[in-house]
């Protein structure tokens, strides 16, 4: 197994495990079939293997390394070498923590000047020992990185680490294949494994590097070589368009709320109290919501002496510079004027340019005017979209890329200079540069502008606040006040533009920039969005990733289109948009199906960690030396592992009388409420009645809930009222064809949507196809099914942190100091509520079909990095594709399938350093069909032997039994047996009499529209 945790095993297995110093073990790894590369998968897959005794630890120390599998025939059976590329490149970002290694008294003894004097504790000591890295090197030292120009390479990039191991690889001057999709920008996360292929074509040197704002700054950049090797390297001949823009970057002043309300609430931005006040009320020490920044901004020539207005459909950009667009075969000429005060660049994804147009500074050897335009100059970039830069087959007919300043990217981009970049296949474009067979186009760049690191900071502070001087920059809560929750420089509804009607066909493209914080899971309310064959209504970007999103909304009304990361919802990160009815002709869709679920919300004392017994043996200690002690450990200010919460349950019916009693294959949901599933074209009508002490409501991911345009709140259930809510499953709710047969989704309080989510009301919530329910509501196409909600849980942002004060510390909340030790304590990282190895019920046999339903939620600490060991799972997105490990961020929801094969007790938990030490663990069980077959048939009451051959016996109850006796016996029971056959035909008789009388009906089947329930 060669990893350290309670699964049931001693002696001999456990040898692998820990092998002492001095000690040896040989591993053997069986590559079996259910392991290799999908149909659709690169021909060698990337994983990775690593010391698993304290696995953080050992991982910082510096023990993990690259793991291939490839499909048969790839490999030279001598040398071992692939013969389908020239080369192969290992790259593994990490943020290698010093602090967490073995070693770290010995580097501080052998490299501090005074060791004596080192406080390991001290946040600056321990930044300086966090090494932003790309193979253990930074700042381009990492060596070897050469290729030949046209010759295909194979790279194989993970990550491994920790909460800031969020990483935007970045192929500079190169585009690459990832799952038959083009890109030059990698998304990883710890546990992440990927392999990409690229063609090189671009001959020099060229820059790879993380763009995540704070490793740029911290060196994670190296830097790889295409030499010519002899290939002719002259560009192809465009045939296409030659396409001018002419842009200035100009200064002004930007305001993120310029209607001075929160358009959700009436409220002024500034109003006392609220979420947006921390960052528009202007005071002595604070600036407000309107800052000096810089923008790209449209001219009609090169005079640059008028500029381009903004039609009505371009309202939305906001900040955003001008959308630039292109055919492949086309050629786009950008005269860039610097009408700012310090130096700035273009630099783009997506395209194809040779050096000179490179607009990103580094030590390459050459001369590069582009990558910093000085005040009062001008530079033109020419860019090329050859075939080989243009949309794959599998790639939708646009695709959505960035623009940027990277003379100083962080700075320049914090300073407001960045514009969306379209590249399209040939003869996609209309003659005005809009998208044929679409109706409207929009653009949403999400980011968190942090105004501490603008070039303008300065400035900013000069025009709004009067004496300067008394300014602390470093403190925490005046950075907070300018890092500004934005979607296209708009905070709190202010973003216009975003307008549309019934039936349109609509096509998002969706930026993601800035640094580790920005994790955005952008939801649209209301209608869902479709991705490569399959179904959303949430999407992920991250710093320099991009994606183009359809959707043709159904349904009139006004939505919300919201980051669904918590900090950055409260933030102000929430827009809306509009679909109004413009007389379009879309035909009706017909529901028969009604299901109807009972749930209350009930208020319980929850107990994340019932039993510490796993986690001491997990982690080889003391309650007290526990990693766990933390967070439920009690006494010194902390609640322990019991808290009041509120969790959703399923009542039998509607007089809300008897709790529905969960079934073992349902022991696992633990805090999670009652799984809901339904078919395309069911109706789902939730019965809901609030036992709680608060107001409450349900509010679903990725069906229709009807008349929800009509409102931009859920309806509210109250303490002892009971609600109806129907949601409608229409066609485009349900898989699309890349999909699984039945998709995952979510459901959650949405009356305070952060507080009511921490105090614990989420369920999942499942679509399938039609025809994959059975009449009761479970799947046919399954043996089982697992929904696992991975989540921080705040309970500082629960409602019942006051109860939880008073019941558990017996202290009063207003003089209870609550202070950071407390706060950190009380995030507890959960696995459908329960940590360390509580969480059972995950149990399934060899062979059977198994669907996991992932979900994701929280803040910008949940990134979770899903790992299964000793077991490979097959997610669909268009195609199958292999992996061990699925990452989940705040509102990605996903179904994986895996066929049980490996018998035993497997370690299931979240790879995230901090998430492992903290609790985000537990196991899963396999067991053999034989083992399955005696745990099921053996009967403890009687037990039949055969001694001799012919004469039978049978231990009955502690007597033994000859044939007459058995004969006898077998009389009576016959006997008994048809007395209670009669019995219960008479009781299940009344039962059905019963249930014939109720006002409401699990199932209701109806051949006309049920559109006026």
């Amino acid at each position: 197994m060669s990893a350290f945790y309670p699964d049931g095993t001693s002696d001999k297995h456990k040898m692998d495990d820990a092998v002492p110093p001095g000690g040896s073990h040989m591993y053997t790894w069986v590559v079996k079939k259910e392991y290799a590369p999908t149909n659709a998968d690169p021909a060698c897959l990337t994983w990775i293997y690593h010391s698993h005794v304290d696995a953080p630890r050992d991982i910082s120390s510096g023990l993990i390394g690259a793991l291939l599998t490839c499909k048969k025939g790839i490999l030279d059976d001598v040398t071992l070498k692939r013969k389908d590329v020239d080369q192969d490149f290992v790259v593994m970002f990490s943020v290698a923590d010093e602090n967490l290694s073995w070693y770290l008294d010995d580097n501080i003894n052998k490299y501090c000047t005074l060791p004596s004097s080192v406080d390991k504790e001290d946040e600056a000591f321990q930044e300086s020992n966090k090494m932003h890295s790309i193979n253990g090197f930074l700042f381009g030292n990492l060596p070897g990185l050469n290729m030949c120009s046209g010759q295909p390479v194979s790279w194989h990039l993970f990550s491994i680490g920790n909460e800031v191991d969020i990483h935007s690889v970045y192929f500079h001057g190169q585009t690459l294949i990832n799952k038959g999709h083009k890109v030059d920008v990698i998304s990883l996360f710890p546990a992440t494994f990927v392999t990409v292929e690229m063609v090189s074509r671009n001959v020099g040197k060229w820059l790879l590097s993380c763009q995540v704002n704070d490793h740029i700054k911290a060196g994670m950049q190296a830097l790889f070589v295409v030499e010519e090797c002899g290939h002719n390297s002259s560009e192809t001949t465009l045939t296409g368009k030659e396409r001018k823009y002419y842009i200035a970057a100009e200064m002004e002043l930007w305001k993120y709320g310029p209607t001075t309300r929160n358009l959700f609430n009436g409220q002024p931005l500034d109003a006392e109290g609220s979420d947006s006040e921390i960052f528009f009320k202007r005071s002595s020490d604070r600036i407000g919501g309107e800052y000096w920044k810089v923008r790209y901004i449209e001219y009609i020539d090169e005079t640059f002496s008028t500029r381009k207005n903004r039609s009505e459909v371009e309202e939305h950009l906001g900040i955003l510079g001008p959308v630039i667009k292109a055919e492949v075969g086309d050629t786009i000429f950008v005269t860039f004027l610097n009408n700012a005060n310090r130096a700035y660049s273009i630099q783009p994804h997506g395209v194809h340019f040779t050096k000179e147009f490179d607009g990103t500074k580094y030590v390459d050897g050459f001369e590069k005017n582009g990558s910093h335009v000085e005040p009062g100059t001008s530079f033109m970039y020419k860019w090329t979209i050859p075939e080989h830069v243009g949309p794959t087959v599998s790639d939708p007919p646009c695709l959505t890329w960035m623009y940027y300043s990277a003379t100083n990217p962080v700075e320049d981009t914090n300073s407001g200079l960045v514009g969306p970049l379209i590249i399209c296949r040939q003869d996609t474009l209309n003659q005005d540069g809009s998208q044929k067979d679409i109706d409207q186009q929009f653009y949403l760049l999400y980011t968190v502008f942090d105004e501490n690191l603008s070039w303008y900071l300065s400035k900013n502070l000069e025009t709004f606040i009067q004496n300067t001087s008394n300014i602390d920059q470093e403190d925490e809560d005046f950075q907070e006040s300018n890092k500004m929750h934005a979607i296209n420089g708009y905070m709190f509804g202010n973003l216009p533009g975003l307008e549309m009607c019934k039936g349109d066909n609509v096509s998002w493209h969706l930026i993601g920039l800035g640094t580790e914080i920005d994790m955005h899971g952008i939801y649209f309310q209301g209608n869902t969005i479709h991705l490569r064959g399959t179904t959303h209504d949430t999407f992920s970007v991250f710093p320099h990733t991009s994606a183009t999103v359809f959707m043709q909304p159904d349904d009139t009304g006004t939505f919300k289109v919201i980051c669904r990361t918590a900090d950055h919802y409260m933030g102000g990160m929430k827009q809306m948009y509009h679909v109004r009815n413009c007389n379009k002709s879309i035909p009706e869709e017909m529901y028969e199906t009604i299901r109807t679920y009972y749930i209350a919300t009930v208020e319980v004392e929850w107990d994340y960690s019932p039993d510490r017994s796993w986690e001491l043996e997990r982690h080889n200690t003391t309650k007290e030396e526990s990693y766990g002690h933390v967070f439920v450990g009690t006494g010194q200010g902390k609640i322990g592992s019991k808290y009041k919460k509120v969790v959703y349950r399923e009542f039998t019916d509607g007089t809300f009388t008897m709790q529905k009693i969960r079934l073992p294959e349902e022991q696992h949901l633990e805090i999670l409420g009652p799984i809901i599933r339904a078919e395309v074209g069911d109706i789902i009508m939730v019965v809901l009645k609030n036992l709680a002490s608060r107001p409450y409501s349900i509010h679903p991911h990725g069906v229709e809930e009807v008349n929800s345009g009509k409102h931009l709140k859920v309806p509210v259930t109250n303490p002892g009222e009971v609600k109806i809510y129907r949601w409608n499953v229409p066609e485009r709710s349900g898989p699309g064809s890349g999909d699984s047969n039945c998709i995952t989704w979510i459901y959650y309080s949405a009356v305070r949507f952060v507080k009511d989510m921490y105090s614990g009301l989420v369920g999942p919530l499942i679509t399938c196809r039609k025809g994959i329910l059975e009449q009761n509501g479970l799947r046919k196409d399954v043996d089982r099914e697992f929904a696992l909600l991975f989540l921080v849980y705040d309970e500082n942002e629960s409602w019942y942190l006051n109860n939880n004060i008073i019941t558990y510390l017996h202290a009063n909340p207003a003089e209870f100091e609550k202070t950071d030790e407390f706060a950190e304590s009380n995030k507890i990282h959960a696995i459908n509520g329960k940590i360390y190895g509580n969480l059972h019920g995950l149990t399934m046999v060899k062979g059977e079909k198994v669907d996991w339903y992932l979900l994701g939620m929280g803040n910008e600490v949940d990134m979770h990095t899903v790992h299964f060991h000793a077991q490979s799972f097959i997610y669909r997105m268009e195609k199958d594709y292999r992996a061990d490990v699925y990452d989940l961020f705040p509102g990605t929801f996903q179904t994986v399938e895996m066929v049980a094969s490996n018998p035993g007790t497997w370690l299931l938990h979240c790879h995230v350093t901090d998430h492992i030490h903290a609790g985000m663990e537990t196991v899963y069980t396999i067991l053999n069909n034989t083992d399955h077959a005696r745990t099921t048939v053996e009967n403890p009451f009687a037990q039949a032997t055969t001694n001799d051959g012919s004469k039978l016996t049978i231990d009955f109850l502690g007597n033994k039994l000859d044939k007459s006796d058995i004969k006898l016996m077998l009389a009576l029971l016959l006997i008994i047996g048809v007395f209670l056959l009669l019995i219960s035909l008479v009781f299940f008789g009344f039962i059905i009499y019963l249930r014939g009388k109720k006002s409401f009906s699990r199932i209701t089947r109806s051949s006309i529209p049920l559109n006026t329930i």
